[in-house]
């Protein structure tokens, strides 16, 4: 109310006065690049001139407009199966071999969904906080062991994905593959499975040191009954498996189910904390600022946990713009395969290349190491994904087309045989391969005319920093594109 008051006697006075009311200022080409990096995959030029004369807020809402919509890359043909335990429990040995060999397969292909789907969306930051939460609410193929299963909790944190954080807290404490993967399928009354309990607290809401053992425990029996309807894999609730005593959670008491304990949690300013925490190392900085986190947390709350507003606030925010916090995120293997290929317009006919190098690189989609997912930042670098991403980078721009993707395939076909028949895999790997492509002249072409030198126009829209190498100025066009993404500083964001 204070801030339409004051709104109003500013407008009021201007009015009175003849004063022009003055205009957020245009967040300009470097800032315009920053947000779209942040928050997509990459800035194409004309999306930079198109966003550096916003200003800061609208610059976002134009990022957020298109987001939250539901893939548009078609789902795979058998995502509506789902075979019973009971049916595989029946099967012969040769049968068993032929459906574990089926769910490889299931499997490769739905990481391929997935990465055709982050390189041809229209609403990058809906995919990105796709893969947010799928490295928050944590599972994994070999644990859960359906890739009907996965690709469903995949829709499910998609559709949430900038919605509200309490329902999507409570839609995947109930999502068969999460319950599979954290063993709640078998939590039941007189033998509580704590796994859940335990991770919903440390990893979904309140973070370490925030809770105790009994908590944990109490926790358990609240969630006793929830489990899998084992005929088409959906969520069932069992009664007669559910401990109806008194529970005490975090001090409060009382005959609770599964979503009276989230809701205990939901109300702690620890959780808005914890989550706003995880969202500034994803966009902002590796480290974050205590009373910047408070704020947007407090926002947070005071909005029923919208997402949304937490991304408005650290995302308009002084800090995120800032000089020192630009370039200060290390590039995932998702932001530098999936980024470098939108950023070039790569062609390409399959994915599969791509994602055997997003494990070789330390990302395997739906295959996080563990319950805590992938510990991004600097861990993204060793010195074999090191190797790994400057050969990727140095064989896309050489002249030598075939012969680079020839090269590109050794190294990260490994396992590519279990994709059909013997040596078919392998083959199948290799076309794809010889089939990505970069049309350098044709991509440099948007350059010509740009008011500012070439050179400096390609640094802008491909360098969060200043390249440290000083043999740039020349190099022009394709050479200039290799030795720019070459450069140490095209590893940040």
């Amino acid at each position: 109310m204070a801030a339409i008051v004051g709104t109003a006697f500013l407008f009021s006075t201007a009015l009175m006065t003849g004063a022009a009311i003055a205009e957020p200022p245009a967040i300009g080409p470097e800032a315009a690049r920053h947000l779209l990096n942040r928050t997509g995959f990459e800035g194409h030029p004309a999306k930079i001139d198109a966003m550096a004369g916003l200003s800061r807020g609208d610059a976002l809402e134009k990022v957020l407009a298109g987001a939250g919509k539901p893939a548009r890359t078609p789902a795979p043909a058998w995502s509506g199966e789902f075979v019973s335990p009971r049916i595989v429990r029946t099967l012969s040995d040769e049968e068993r071999k032929q459906f574990q060999r089926r769910q490889v397969e299931r499997a490769i292909e739905l990481k391929n969904w997935w990465v055709c789907e982050m390189l041809s969306t229209p609403s990058p930051l809906t995919e990105r906080m796709t893969l947010f939460w799928h490295n928050h609410f944590t599972s994994s193929l070999q644990k859960v062991r359906s890739a009907t299963l996965v690709y469903r909790q995949n829709v499910l944190l998609r559709e949430h994905a900038l919605g509200n954080f309490a329902t999507l807290l409570k839609a995947v404490s109930r999502d068969p593959a999460m319950l599979v993967y954290l063993d709640s399928a078998t939590n039941r009354r007189g033998q509580p499975n704590e796994n859940f309990a335990r991770e919903v607290m440390e990893l979904f809401t309140l973070g370490e040191g925030s809770y105790s053992e009994q908590d944990i425990r109490e926790a358990a029996r609240a969630f006793t009954g929830w489990s899998i309807n084992p005929e088409n894999g959906e969520f069932l609730w069992r009664p007669n498996a559910h401990d109806a005593g008194i529970k005490t959670v975090l001090g409060r008491s009382g005959d609770f189910g599964g979503d009276d304990v989230l809701d205990i949690l939901l109300a702690r300013t620890e959780t808005a904390v914890f989550v706003v925490t995880k969202l500034w190392k994803e966009f902002v900085s590796p480290e974050p600022d205590p009373a910047e986190v408070r704020r947007v947390a407090a926002l947070f709350r005071q909005s029923g946990y919208d997402i949304k507003t937490a991304l408005r606030a650290l995302l308009t925010s002084e800090v995120f713009y800032s000089a020192q916090n630009r370039g200060t995120l290390v590039k995932s293997p998702v932001d530098l395969v999936i980024g470098t290929m939108r950023q070039f317009d790569v062609g390409y006919s399959d994915p599969l290349p791509l994602t055997f190098l997003l494990r070789t690189l330390g990302q395997d989609l739906f295959s996080p190491p563990n319950v805590r997912g992938w510990p991004g930042g600097e861990a993204w670098i060793n010195s074999t994904t090191l190797l790994a991403r400057r050969q990727f980078l140095e064989r896309l721009f050489r002249v030598d087309e075939a012969r680079m993707q020839a090269q590109m395939a050794d190294g990260v076909r490994k396992g590519v045989d279990k994709i059909g028949a013997p040596g078919e895999g392998r083959a199948r790997f290799m076309r794809a391969a010889l089939d990505i492509r970069f049309s350098g002249g044709e991509w440099l072409r948007q350059f010509e005319g740009a008011q500012s030198p070439p050179n400096a126009r390609l640094q802008q829209v491909l360098l969060a920093l200043p390249p440290a190498s000083p043999a740039l100025a020349e190099a022009h066009g394709v050479e200039l594109v290799r030795r720019l993404t070459a450069d140490p500083a095209y590893q940040l964001k």
